[in-house]
Parts: structure tokens; C-alpha cells; sequence
């Protein structure tokens, strides 16, 4: 994801791409790494130190794609120095977003944080928070590639959230299995809705929601083949996180807004 960033960010003609960050690769040229950089952005050296970074190339933005070990300190860091922040790193929990919350409006520096970057996920996300309020059952059985650090993924959560919200005090039905042959066989669960975590190669980022009725089910489904879906996103983001204030959480939106 990082390099995906980086090549996009350094073509799009409204962007100039100052600095990369990852201790991995300390010293390399950027284009070790990352094929088809403009002249500038391939002469780049990766850097191992994010607080040195943003002091020397000053950005208007940092984009953030590591992980929940890191991603706080890096947040922290970026508003610091008055470096506005784009975050598609998940495994945040509640504590984490109000953290980041309360350092934006301290700092005055604002901040998103999208769970997923993908317009089609967010509207994948938009379908079954409408449709949930027509079926009283759901599930959710997200896919990803087996080096995805956290599971159930920060789309899956957020899915079940928003439509967790939408039924309000009319919660969704879910019928206890009588026996469990295999320990969380059927899946974690959040707002009675079981979320099944799939981690093996060949996957991107999939996601389908299930909904099922009287003689029927109604799928919902999100399937990606590179991660470059992602991109529109991240740059939308970008161009506009600096208009915002505070915490922005949630690439829906965004969307919302552009409508």
C-alpha cells in the first residue's frame, strides 16, 4: 500500500511526493522499491525516522498505511508538526479514534482515518445499511490476504456498526447455535451480526454481506483485484483533508459531501 501511495501521489500533477518513511528500507533509494517514479520522487531516499522527516520536507499531508503498533505514535507525531493526516491503517479501537480526536482539535490539525479507501467498499458499506432495515438477519464474511494483521477487518467492523445503527433498539435477530463443535465456528459477533474472518493468498480485500428473509438472501458484495482501488480514494482524501476540522472517520463522508 505504501507503494501504491507513493507512485499515485507522485503522478498526480496537483501533488509533489517529499518524503517515504519505513524503517525496512532506511537509506535505499525510493525506486528500489517502487517502479515508475518521476525523475524527482526516484532520487528520494527512504527514511527510517517519521519526527526527523516531517521537520525536514515540512508536507501538507502525511499518508499512513502501517500498523496498529505504529500507527498512534506516527499520528502523533504528524500533528505535532502541524502535518495534516490521511490514515488507512486499522485496528483502531474506540479508546484510539477519541485519542486522535481530542489531538486534532488540540493541536488543530485535522485528521481522517477511512477503515477502507475503496469507492466501491464504501458503497458496498451504503447497500446493506439500506437493506438492513428490510431483512432481520445478517452476516458478514470478509476476505483478505494472509498478511493482514488484524482480523475482523476495520471494513467488516465498520459495516456492522453502521448497520448495527440503523436497526437502533431494533436489534437484528441471531439464533444461538445449540452446539459448537468448533469453537468460534460461528464467527465473533457485533450487533448480532457474526463476522467471519478469511486470511489466505489470493485475496486483496473482499467483503459480503448476507441478509437473509422469509424464502430469500440478499448478497451484498464488494470483491477487489488489486490495490489500486484504493487510490481514488486516498487522493480524494488528500486534496481535501486540509478544509476539514477535527477527526474525520469514515470515507462515507466524503462521499456524502461530493453527492
Amino acid at each position: 500500500m505504501g507503494g501504491h501511495a507513493c507512485r499515485t501521489v507522485d503522478a498526480a500533477p496537483d501533488m509533489t511526493l517529499v518524503e517515504a518513511v519505513d524503517p525496512a528500507g532506511i537509506g535505499h533509494p525510493l525506486a528500489d522499491f517502487v517502479p515508475d517514479l518521476s525523475e524527482a520522487a526516484a532520487q528520494l531516499n527512504v527514511s527510517g525516522h517519521l519526527a526527523a522527516s516531517l521537520e525536514q520536507s515540512t508536507p501538507d499531508v502525511m499518508v499512513d498505511f502501517t500498523a496498529p503498533a505504529v500507527v498512534m505514535s506516527n499520528i502523533e507525531a504528524a500533528l505535532n508538526a502541524g502535518t495534516a493526516c490521511v490514515v488507512g491503517t486499522t485496528g483502531f479501537s474506540d479508546i484510539d479514534i477519541k485519542t486522535v480526536a481530542r489531538m486534532c482539535e488540540t493541536k488543530g490539525v485535522p485528521c481522517i482515518i477511512a477503515p477502507n479507501f475503496s469507492i466501491g467498499a464504501n458503497l458496498m458499506m451504503k447497500f446493506a445499511v439500506e437493506a438492513v432495515t428490510s431483512f432481520d438477519y445478517a452476516e458478514i464474511i470478509e476476505r483478505h490476504h494472509e498478511r493482514k494483521k488484524d482480523a475482523p477487518s476495520g471494513t467488516a467492523v465498520k459495516t456492522a456498526e453502521m448497520m448495527a445503527q440503523a436497526r437502533g433498539s431494533n436489534l437484528l435477530s441471531m439464533v444461538a447455535t445449540e452446539r459448537h463443535n468448533v469453537p468460534g465456528s460461528r464467527g465473533g459477533v457485533l450487533g448480532n451480526i457474526p463476522i467471519h474472518a478469511v486470511r489466505t493468498p489470493g485475496y486483496v480485500a473482499n467483503q459480503e454481506v448476507i441478509l437473509g428473509g422469509l424464502g430469500e438472501v440478499l448478497r451484498v458484495c464488494h470483491e477487489t483485484t488489486s490495490r489500486e482501488c484504493f487510490m481514488p480514494g486516498v487522493l480524494m482524501s488528500i486534496r481535501v483533508v486540509r478544509e476539514l476540522s477535527g477527526l474525520t472517520y469514515g470515507l462515507d463522508k466524503l462521499l456524502e459531501n461530493n453527492s
